[in-house]
């Protein structure tokens, strides 16, 4: 199914950006990026898979009652078991299941309103999100680890690949 192997691809180039950029430079602070780090934006992606983990197995997810665990940001072999275990996680639940997210737009409270949901969109919305962030990383790694070497797709919609590659191919044909 395709949102299974989308997380997978994301999984990859998320573990192969682990593998070759120097703990240094991974939690190195990013004045594109307004001071965070790449370390950080990694963290943040995984914490969200973690609460889709978590919450399946209760019914409920709350992604603002993450973890922010900051030995995903700061040791890369954390992040890297943190990415098996996603791994594990998403091959071993391929059904779908009906859950309920709870999200919370008061600034200064932490009341929360529930929305049906299912493991399904859940797995999308993050999958969705790990792009956002790892748009974030690539400009990161830009700055801070040059020798790092992502896939041109790293941090890249598929619709806006399929959509450059169907230009190219009609500028190239028509």
């Amino acid at each position: 199914m395709q949102i299974f192997s989308a997380s997978h691809e994301i999984l990859h180039q998320l573990d192969s950006l682990l593998g070759q950029i120097y703990l240094s430079d991974f939690s190195r602070p990013s004045g594109l990026l307004n001071g965070s780090t790449i370390g950080q934006h990694v963290r943040h992606t995984l914490e969200f898979f973690l609460c889709l983990e978590k919450g399946f197995t209760g019914g409920v997810i709350n992604y603002d009652k993450r973890a922010r665990d900051t030995r995903i940001e700061t040791d890369k072999l954390v992040a890297a078991s943190s990415i098996s275990d996603i791994r594990h996680f998403i091959a071993s639940h391929p059904s779908d299941q009906v859950l309920e997210l709870e999200v919370g737009y008061e600034q200064y409270s932490d009341t929360c309103f529930v929305i049906q949901t299912s493991y399904y969109r859940e797995l999308t919305y993050n999958i969705e999100h790990a792009v956002h962030h790892m748009a974030m990383m690539k400009i990161g790694v830009h700055e801070i680890a040059p020798y790092v070497i992502l896939p041109d797709q790293f941090g890249v919609a598929v619709s806006t690949v399929r959509y450059q590659h169907n230009t190219l191919n009609l500028n190239v044909t028509g």
